[in-house]
C-alpha cells in the first residue's frame, strides 16, 4: 500500500491517522474494529508500544511509539494491507455488494494493472513526529476528544474503542495502552529524546 508521507527516522513516537478511503465508515460498517487490534497486537510484538488510540466510524487515531531500527514506513503499510484485507473480507460476508464495487471503482489504472482490487484506505497516511510531552498531550487530548466532537459521548472515556478510559480512570479499555508519561520506563531499544 502507497505511503507518500515517508518517516525517515527508525524509532520515535509517532501521532498517525489513517482515513478509509472517500471517508467512508468502512469500520462501523463491518464492526471491523478487531482488525485494527489484531494490527496493534502485532506492533507490540515487534517491540512497539500503543500510546494512545480512537477508532471512529471512518478514520483512526494513534500515537505509537516505535522500537529503535523500525521500518516505520513498512509497518504502517502492511497493516493498512492487512486492514484492508480484513475488511474486504467482512463486506463481502455481510454481501455490501454496492460499497465493494465503489471501493474497486477507485483503484487507479496503475495500481489495478499490479493486482489491487479495492482501495479500502485513502493512499497515504497523516504522521506527526512527537517530541515533547505538552505535543503529546495535546495529540492524545485530541485523541480522545474525537468521538466528543462527533457527538458520539458526552465524555471521552465513555468512547468504547478508545484508550481514554485507562488516562482518566486508570482502568485499561478494550486495548491496554501504555500512557506517553510511562514511556520513560519503556525499552525502545535506544534513546527516546522528549523534553517538555
Amino acid at each position: 500500500m502507497t505511503v507518500r508521507r515517508r518517516i525517515y527516522e527508525t524509532g520515535g513516537v509517532y501521532f498517525i491517522t489513517l482515513t478509509c478511503a472517500r471517508w467512508l465508515p468502512l469500520f462501523e460498517l463491518t464492526q471491523g474494529y478487531d482488525t485494527v487490534y489484531q494490527w496493534f497486537d502485532y506492533l507490540k510484538k515487534k517491540g512497539n508500544c500503543i500510546v494512545a488510540y480512537v477508532i471512529m466510524k471512518n478514520h483512526l487515531h494513534v500515537m505509537i511509539a516505535f522500537k529503535y531500527g523500525s521500518n516505520i514506513n513498512l509497518m504502517v503499510g502492511n497493516g493498512k494491507r492487512f486492514m484492508a484485507y480484513s475488511l474486504v473480507k467482512k463486506l463481502q460476508q455481510k454481501d455490501c455488494l454496492d460499497i465493494l464495487h465503489q471501493l474497486q471503482k477507485w483503484v487507479n489504472p496503475t495500481q489495478l494493472l499490479q493486482g489491487k482490487r479495492h482501495e479500502v484506505f485513502e493512499p497515504s497516511f497523516d504522521k506527526k513526529e512527537c517530541r515533547t510531552t505538552n505535543f503529546m498531550a495535546a495529540k492524545v487530548s485530541y485523541i480522545h476528544n474525537n468521538p466528543c466532537k462527533a457527538r458520539l459521548v458526552s465524555k471521552p472515556e465513555d468512547y468504547l474503542h478508545s484508550s481514554a478510559g485507562y488516562y482518566f480512570t486508570g482502568i485499561q479499555g478494550f486495548y491496554p495502552v501504555v500512557t506517553y508519561m510511562e514511556l520513560q520506563d519503556v525499552d525502545l531499544g535506544g534513546y527516546v529524546k522528549i523534553s517538555k
